[in-house]
């Protein structure tokens, strides 16, 4: 039994030391994504461009407006917005793209990164938000 128990054991940390990206990090994906597509205008650590780019760290967007960001990512936003008491003008263009999983990923990626806890999206979450916003 317990060579056995060895054997496991001896095997387990072999895979873990040959396969190291086949352990599960369910925001790996996503955080490759953010850096693809938004890191260039909120920066790598979430904290926007002062009056320019929102900062997606610790944002009051995020929270308060969770129907509306899967559409914000995909199509972008126009008007201005108010992030943390402060008014945001600057366009921000979307990702036509991206599909529905790959919008999902950023989306818990960045409500999961620098010191957001803000519930995860659901494929069909967003699928669903993404058809009432549909241009």
């Amino acid at each position: 039994m317990l060579k056995k128990l060895c054997l496991a054991g001896s095997i387990l940390f072999c895979f873990s030391v040959i396969f190291p990206n086949c352990q599960p990090n369910p925001y790996r994906e996503g955080e490759r994504l953010y850096k693809t597509h938004c890191a260039n205008c909120h920066m790598e650590d979430g904290a926007g461009l002062h009056a320019l780019i929102p900062p997606l760290a610790g944002s009051d967007y995020l929270k308060n407006h969770r129907q509306k960001l899967p559409c914000l990512v995909r199509y972008g936003i126009k008007d201005t917005i108010v992030v943390n008491g402060q008014v945001f003008a600057e366009q921000m263009p979307g990702v036509a793209t991206l599909s529905e999983i790959q919008i999902v990923n950023i989306l818990n990626f960045v409500n999961t990164s620098w010191g957001n806890q803000i519930e995860p999206f659901r494929l069909e979450e967003t699928r669903t938000l993404l058809e009432k916003c549909r241009h």
